[in-house]
């Protein structure tokens, strides 16, 4: 028999990808865990291998065709197997599944509970009277108050919204219900989930259900730019487009306070180049942002406000007891932000292993859908690249997060006016307004500073 090798799931919460390359061709033999083809998640490119030993039959999927997770990709005939198609091995193999967590199986069972009290809730009333009178639609609307278009949902009523986008406005500190649905029968999108972040934050009164709009990606209309010359329209990715909504949705959503400071990291850049001199392994090389990491794990556990989320529907905050550091990465696909997992207690070797492997794995696209979650703080590092400094936005639903510029020698003078050449580092700390006043964000920079100029104390203080 033919086995239909299908899209597997991939990632908590990703639906559908992107086929970038079918590196199989029709009559091809291939073997099990060969990779058949690559796909672009909206976090990153995954190569999917095969389950089977076979021969390659119908190519059902072209380069550049967004697929959901499920669809058949191709059929493979199996050594010494022909005839009708039947379902790939590996869907009913859940031995061949990468194992799950509990936390993981426990984010599936509230999944499909969700899911099924939504699939078992009465058909709302709205919907079925506008199928049933579609022509009245529109004066129906017109005279509909309000309050009547969207009303709290009753005690034990299921709110229409599906398990991702549930997840996502616990993550952004949305109550979902109450969310105004623009879908058939008020059912509640991502779209509608992000507005009515958009308005919590600003304090804006809610609109009409007609009036809806989307929350991210509003822009004026762009002229002919044909008219003076060439042009040539690139679609965005897959990545790029995340990029766009979730950090419009931040800068929207948040409001930005910036806190400039310089460290003086003479000494530790002394240090730093002596230890290197005598490493081979660039793997185990000391980076400016390996030290920062170790750093800025005392500091979080010191300052927890910096390593929360803000829960803004049930006005609480969310204090988290683990420590994971995403450190931004620059990659011909765009940003990615892998994460450091528990950074505050790790050594400062372990630190740099794990920089080094995540690094490379996001340069060759190879970075999991799990190892670009569950972040509670956001380390940006253009120091490599040059400039004296800037403003990053902060990735939701952190609170803050440090961006750092290319180190520069500048005279310094002490009280006495006398001036030394010290190597001085620029940092800026984004942080939301809304959970850290200006002086605690103060404090915290200046904590971090003294830590990086006295490399020997830094030692005994972490």
């Amino acid at each position: 028999m033919a086995t239909e090798f299908k899209l597997p799931e991939v990632g908590e919460n990703i639906e559908k990808a992107t086929v970038i390359r079918v590196l199989v061709n029709e009559g091809d033999t291939v073997k099990k865990e060969q990779t058949l083809v690559e796909i672009e998640t909206d976090k990153a490119t995954i190569e999917v291998p095969s389950t089977v030993t076979g021969k390659v039959g119908k190519i059902k999927v072209k380069e550049g065709e967004s697929v959901p997770v499920g669809a058949t990709l191709m059929t493979i005939a199996e050594e010494g197997e022909a005839g009708e198609s039947r379902p790939a091995r590996a869907e009913k193999a859940p031995k061949e599944e990468p194992p799950v967590s509990r936390k993981q199986e426990a984010r599936r069972a509230e999944e499909q509970r969700e899911t099924a009290a939504a699939e078992e809730a009465p058909e709302p009333e709205e919907d079925s009277r506008e199928r049933k009178a579609a022509p009245r639609r529109e004066a129906r609307v017109e005279q509909l108050t309000p309050a009547a278009r969207k009303a709290p949902p009753a005690p034990g009523q299921t709110v229409p919204a599906s398990p991702s986008v549930r997840r996502l406005a616990r993550e952004i500190g949305v109550d979902i219900s109450e969310v105004e649905g623009t879908g058939p029968g008020g059912r509640i999108s991502e779209d509608d989930v992000k507005a009515h972040a958009r308005r919590q934050a600003g304090g804006a009164p809610r609109p009409a259900r007609a009036a809806a709009r989307p929350a991210v990606s509003v822009s004026a209309d762009l002229p002919d730019f044909s008219r003076w010359g060439e042009i040539e329209a690139e679609p965005l990715n897959n990545i790029r487009r995340v990029i766009s909504e979730r950090l419009s949705l931040s800068w929207q959503t948040i409001p930005h306070v910036h806190h400039h400071d310089k460290a003086d990291i003479t000494e530790l850049e002394e240090l730093r180049r002596r230890r290197n001199a005598a490493i081979d392994d660039p793997a185990r090389k000391l980076t400016v942002t390996a030290v920062l990491l170790k750093v800025l794990g005392k500091l979080l556990r010191r300052h927890p406000k910096f390593n929360a989320s803000l829960d803004a529907a049930n006005n609480q905050l969310i204090l988290k007891h683990y420590c994971h550091i995403g450190v931004a990465a620059d990659t011909e696909r765009g940003l990615l932000v892998p994460v450091v997992r528990d950074v505050d207690r790790k050594s400062i070797s372990e630190l740099v292993a794990d920089l080094h492997a995540l690094a490379g794995r996001a340069r060759e696209g190879k970075l999991s859908p799990e190892e670009m979650s569950g972040g509670t703080f956001t380390v940006s590092n253009l120091g490599g690249i040059g400039g004296v400094g800037f403003t990053p936005i902060i990735n939701l639903p952190e609170v803050a997060i440090l961006g750092v510029s290319r180190a520069a020698y500048e005279q310094v003078f002490d009280r006495e006016g006398n001036g030394r050449v010290r190597l001085l580092l620029p940092v800026c700390l984004g942080y939301d307004h809304r959970v850290i006043d200006g002086a605690e964000a103060a404090r915290f920079v200046r904590e971090m500073c003294e830590l990086l100029t006295s490399p020997f104390d830094m030692l005994f203080e972490i």
